[in-house]
Order: C-alpha cells, then structure tokens, then sequence
C-alpha cells in the first residue's frame, strides 16, 4: 500500500466511526478516536456479519484491500453502545 492508499483508508475508517458515534450519541474520543473507532468497527460488523450469514453490503476497494463501510458503521455502533453501558452516562 502506498502512503496515499493508507491516509484514504484512515479518513473512511474516520468517518465510519464517526457516523457510529452520532448513531449512539457519543461524540467525545476525537479524530483518532474516530478512526480507531472505524477499525474496531470494521472487524466487529464484518465478524459479526460472517457469523449471521449476512451479504457485504457496501465496501470501498482500496490497493488489494475491502473495507466495510456499512459493517464498519454498525459496529462502531454497537462498540460504543457497550463503551457506553459499561461507562454510564456521558458527563456535560
């Protein structure tokens, strides 16, 4: 991979843990966050989608590498949902 495939895999994953947070209603770990948030996300909903026999909905091919953008937004949902749970409410 090169250096321009991986900031364009980082900024997708980016954006995908974003939207996973907005979807939960937590917006408080940041850029890096939100990317990590996209990897964990995108092993979570792509695990989670192979053990319910699920199709991939939507992934972008970068290099020789998918990543799923709509698994990855449902996981980083169900990630911070549990971040969530076991944190309790989020302090203003």
């Amino acid at each position: 991979m090169t250096f321009v495939e991986i900031l364009l895999l980082l900024l997708i994953a980016g954006i995908c843990g974003s939207i996973g947070q907005a979807i939960v209603g937590r917006s408080k770990v940041g850029c890096l966050g939100s990317i990590a948030l996209g990897f964990v996300g995108a092993m979570l909903g792509r695990w989670l989608a192979m053990k319910l026999g699920l199709p991939e909905q939507f992934s972008i091919q970068i290099d020789s590498h998918s990543f799923p953008v709509v698994w990855s937004i449902v996981g980083a949902s169900l990630f911070v949902a549990v971040i969530c749970l076991i944190s309790g409410p989020q302090k203003r």
